[in-house]
């Protein structure tokens, strides 16, 4: 479905019943990031899974993608839908959008589930590298860009023998657009230092990530679970950065576990 008016169109799917669940996917994927954990969930979840402004089906807006607008967007989202409180999951870009949020609007979260994800800024190389992708993926295109990252977002093992997952990955960013992605780059380059947010979060927390997650280790993961008072922390084996579509079974147990003992 698209919710049209606002800064940008926004593409979004609901499925299943019960306490509302906002899943936000990872970068350059799309809400198709969730499917292989939909199943886990549905039967017990009212599953709302909007694309990310500049990636997927919805717009881009003007200027870099910023974690302030994409919050933005999503309450937005949540307003049409007449969701008042939910439960939020956020992978990698996901979750610092979920930082965002908790800062904007907290009394509208019930519990924070934060995958592959860190709070802290990159390093000066690190933004420059994000800055140089924007510029690479405008000239050279989505494909060459998703293929430069897939190394880096998935585990060894998977990409070594689970040529299955690494298609299922690709072809959650085929409606991504190059300026959609190098505006999100962009967007993330400049965003805020959450470090200090972390101590602020008062709601049920579960960190988790894959334990060969490159963009974010197993270190950031344990900032995070420490920084946020009484977070859970679950490392998933023979995963990377897309835990969630790398070990969909594991990783679905651990959601469904959480969600059932804190969304309401």
């Amino acid at each position: 479905m698209i919710l049209e008016g606002g800064e940008v169109s926004q593409y979004y799917e609901v499925r299943g019943t019960g306490p509302t669940v906002v899943l936000l996917h990872p970068y350059p994927s799309d809400h198709s990031f969730w499917l292989p954990i939909v199943p886990i969930l549905e039967a017990r979840f009212r599953l709302v899974s909007p694309d990310l402004r500049g990636l997927g089906r919805s717009g881009v807006g003007d200027g870099p993608s910023t974690m302030r607008q994409i919050a933005q967007d999503v309450l937005r989202l949540c307003d049409a839908l007449d969701i008042g409180r939910a439960t939020f999951v956020g992978c990698s870009v996901g979750g610092y959008v979920l930082f965002e949020l908790w800062r904007q609007a907290r009394e509208r979260i019930n519990a924070l589930a934060l995958l592959d994800t860190r709070a802290g800024l990159d390093t000066d190389e690190g933004r420059l590298a994000r800055l140089k992708n924007a510029d690479e993926t405008l000239e050279r295109g989505t494909e060459w860009a998703v293929e430069q990252m897939l190394p880096r977002l998935l585990s060894p093992v998977t990409i070594a023998s689970r040529s299955d997952v690494v298609e299922q990955v690709k072809a959650t960013t085929r409606h991504a657009s190059s300026a959609g992605m190098a505006a999100l780059q962009r967007g993330m380059a400049q965003r805020p230092d959450s470090l200090p947010t972390l101590a602020t979060i008062t709601v049920p927390t579960l960190v988790l990530g894959g334990e060969d997650d490159q963009p974010t280790p197993v270190s950031e993961l344990e900032i995070l679970a420490r920084g946020i008072p009484g977070a859970e922390l679950k490392i998933i084996a023979r995963a990377g950065h897309l835990a969630a579509m790398e070990q969909p079974e594991e990783v679905g147990r651990l959601l469904r576990d959480f969600l059932e003992r804190h969304a309401r």
